[in-house]
Order: structure tokens, then sequence, then C-alpha cells
């Protein structure tokens, strides 16, 4: 779902092995959107520096930055691709992807990788296109740079591979899926030497180098009488507890951990909510459908906290920040919020626009986009 709490869904052609696909209109969960709550006056107790801010141009699309090699990739709905050292505003190079944008960025430190709205996957670097390839169905999750791979999630849940120096082809995981899927950033992570991915409501661990499945979990069970109710695809980004734990939203359903390792489910809550969960080694954070905030156990899913401080505010995904948890609205205002206690510490403005993706964090420097095209970075202590 985007920052205004829309939702696409893509429809894929019943019989057809690859899905040819249409995405129905925007729609809207709520028929009548109800008043964002007023911020609480808040008296701060933690500071940050702002480092710097930006404009590359409207957002339109479930775009995440990409953060690698103290290098942060960002992109506009126009399809203009700008690379930036972490610290500074001036871009080390941008690009044009030739096209508008669908999803993006993926990113490296080297190459960044975007898709088009003509379903083209188009991997960039040092200012220029290095190569684009069509591809079989649309995509609203960021790509994956990786490896020296570009992986690729299609709405149709099926999983691409490409040799991110020349765009050769490497692997295609297709697997049975149901006929809706959500048009959001779905889980595509690296874990080890496992890529994992989101399809459907399971977390799938994938070799990078032939695409064969090493295990496939469910993180919940959909439910409901018809096909949009029984919707439940993993949210991303996902969240990595440690090097066994990774925990995620299921799409208007749970919130779950899962340890891979063991093949089993750790715990699972009912969470009606849309948007990606943060969080750190003793506590997971997400908000519900109505931006009712809440804190778990990461170890037991235990409710530690809830609020209703947001409500109705069009949050995004939660960032883990430090010993911080920060989650941005759709007025364009960053919260930064003590994930034991759901205490707000922290606000931050930007341009007003909402907050376009869930905030990217490398080291202490979280870095926010906007539906406006404003990108802010900021550096904890």
């Amino acid at each position: 779902m985007t920052q205004d709490h829309r939702t696409r869904w893509n429809v894929g052609a019943a019989g057809l092995a690859v899905a040819a696909a249409l995405v129905l209109p925007a729609c809207s969960l709520w028929s009548d959107k109800p008043k964002p709550a007023a911020l609480e006056s808040l008296t701060p107790s933690a500071s940050v520096t702002a480092l710097w801010s930006a404009s590359d141009g409207r957002v339109e699309f479930p775009m995440q930055a990409g953060l690698s090699g103290g290098r942060v990739a960002t992109a506009a709905s126009d399809g203009t691709v700008t690379v930036r050292a972490l610290e500074r505003a001036a871009p080390i190079w941008a690009a044009k992807a030739g096209a508008r944008l669908a999803a993006g960025v993926g990113f490296d430190g080297e190459r960044a990788a975007v898709v088009t709205v003509d379903n083209e996957l188009v991997v960039l670097a040092k200012g220029q296109v290095s190569w684009r390839k069509r591809l079989a169905s649309r995509v609203s999750t960021a790509p994956l740079v990786a490896g020296e791979r570009v992986f690729v999630l299609g709405l149709d849940r099926a999983v691409e591979a490409y040799d991110a120096l020349d765009g050769r082809y490497l692997w295609r995981l297709q697997r049975s899926s149901d006929p809706l899927s959500v048009n959001l950033n779905g889980v595509l992570m690296p874990m080890g030497d496992t890529l994992v991915v989101g399809q459907g409501a399971r977390l799938v661990g994938v070799d990078p180098t032939r695409g064969s499945v090493r295990w496939d979990l469910p993180m919940a069970t959909p439910r409901g009488s018809n096909e949009v109710e029984r919707l439940a695809d993993l949210v991303g980004p996902a969240l990595r507890l440690d090097q066994d734990t990774v925990c995620a939203r299921a799409f208007q359903l749970a919130v779950a951990c899962l340890d891979v390792t063991r093949g089993a489910l750790r715990w699972t809550r009912n969470a009606g909510g849309v948007q990606a969960v943060g969080g750190q080694a003793s506590v997971i954070v997400g908000g519900d459908g109505s931006d009712r905030m809440s804190g778990w156990r990461a170890e037991s899913g235990e409710l530690l906290w809830s609020h209703e401080r947001f409500l109705n505010r069009q949050l995004g995904g939660v960032a883990t920040w430090g010993n911080w948890v920060a989650v941005g609205d759709g007025q364009g205002q960053v919260h930064v919020m003590d994930p034991a206690t759901g205490k707000t510490l922290l606000r931050l403005s930007t341009d007003g626009g909402a907050i376009a993706s869930t905030p990217r964090v490398a080291g202490s420097v979280m870095v926010v986009t906007t539906r406006k095209g404003g990108v802010y970075a900021w550096k904890a202590p």
C-alpha cells in the first residue's frame, strides 16, 4: 500500500504460465478517509544532526532508496536515478532510465537497478544505462543487486536473476500463486548465502546461483471468503533480527517472526496492518490499518505497548535507527520512538509530502524520501 493508504492489486490471467497481468486502478480500502490525529505537543528528548536535503522529482511508485558502500541511490517517477555519498547532497552521478518508473531502487554501491512502467529492468552505473531487459511480469518490489547479480520479484510472485555485468538471463523460479497480489514492496533480501523471498504468505530461501529452493516456510495462513480477503503477501522490507530470525508483516493479516534455521514459526500475532515492521533484538514495532502503533516482545510476541497517537496519519513502514525506531507519515513528518515504550522522542519535518517509503538506515545515518521528491538525511549521535 502506498503512503496514502491506497492499494493496487495485480490480477493474473488464469492458465497462463506468465501472468499477463493488468493492475486494477488504485482503490481505497476505506471509503471515507478519516481525519489524521493532531500531533501531540512534544519536547524532544533526543537530538540528531541534519546532514543534507535535496529534491529529485516526484515519486509516485513504491520506491525504496538503496544504500550500500557509503552511498545512497534514489529515483523519481520520471526515470531519473541519482547516486550520492551518504553524507553529502551533491550527486556523484545521475542518469535517466528512459521511461517512467514502477519500482526501484536496488543498489550495490556501484550499480542501481529500477523497473519501468513498460516492464523493463534497467541497470545503471557511473551515470549511464548499462543494460535493460524486458520482464514477463509487472514489478512493484525494488530489485536486489547483490553478488554481481540482479534479482527481480514480479507481481506474479516469480523471481528472476540476471548477471549484473551484462544482463545475461540466469534463472527463473515460478511458484504456484493466487490470482491476486498486492502492489507493494515485497520481501527480497540476502541472508548469508541465501536469497530470501516473500511469495504470497510464505518465506522462501533460494540458492542465488541456481534458483533452487532451499526452504519454504509459511509466515501466515490466508483466510477469508473471497480472494481479496485472502490476500496475505509479505510486505517488505522484512526485518532480520539475527542470523536465524526474520520478522515480517503479512498484508492485512499478521505480524510474525520465523526461525529459518529450525524451520519453525517463532510466533504470529493478528495485526491487520499493511506496512513493514521494524524493531530490534528485543522489540518488534508496527502499525495497524488505523495507524495504531504496537510493540511486541521479539522472543515471544507478547504485546508490550500500544498507542493511538498517530491514528489515521497514513504511516509507512518502520525502520530501526540505532537504539530507536522511526516511521514516516502522510504529512511529511518522521516520528522517532523508543521501541521499548513507544514514547515519541523526536519529530523530524520534511517538505510536507507523504514519506514515500520505509526510511533507510546505514550505520548512524537515516535517509527518507517524500512523494514531492524531497530527500533528507540525518545522523544520530
